[in-house]
């Protein structure tokens, strides 16, 4: 038994349903089929007060874009697919620049530029873990652009 709840987002070998931030209370999720089931460039589905869950999904090709999180420590894993990721102290300089790829995980100080881009042929999908909290409770940009709106406008 899976113990999934339509409710979460996603069915078992199905296809996505809508997903939810479940935060600021108890949840347990299947968070490989969650990130393979994620369609969006980023969903939160848990969003408490010391920490956020967020799924994401880059086409290949694409990337996240450089950006800088000055108080929030972050952790990435990813579930499919590969790429490359670079950080540094400084938006021009990167400092540190791996190959990436399945299973994974990628550690992020709070204050660093980062970037992550799909090198590969398939969607990356991962999941994120921001600590504390980086996006508003309940999340959802469909699309890179979508997302760099919201943030413009914050």
């Amino acid at each position: 038994m899976t113990g999934m709840d339509p409710a979460d987002g996603y069915r078992h070998h199905g296809t996505p349903t809508h997903f939810r931030d479940h935060g600021r209370r108890p949840y347990v999720v299947d968070i490989h089929e969650a990130s393979l089931a994620n369609p969006n460039f980023r969903t939160a589905i848990w969003t408490g007060k010391y920490l956020q869950v967020t799924l994401m999904c880059i086409p290949p090709g694409g990337d996240i874009g450089k950006e800088i999180h000055p108080n929030t420590d972050q952790f990435l894993r990813i579930e499919q697919g590969q790429g490359i990721v670079q950080m540094g102290r400084t938006p021009d300089r990167p400092e540190f620049t791996r190959h990436v790829k399945e299973d994974d995980a990628i550690l992020i100080p709070a204050g660093y530029y980062h970037n992550f881009t799909n090198t590969g042929h398939v969607p990356i999908k991962m999941y994120s873990i921001y600590a504390p909290p980086q996006h508003p409770r309940g999340t959802v940009h469909q699309t890179k652009e979508d997302a760099m709106e919201a943030e413009e406008s914050h």
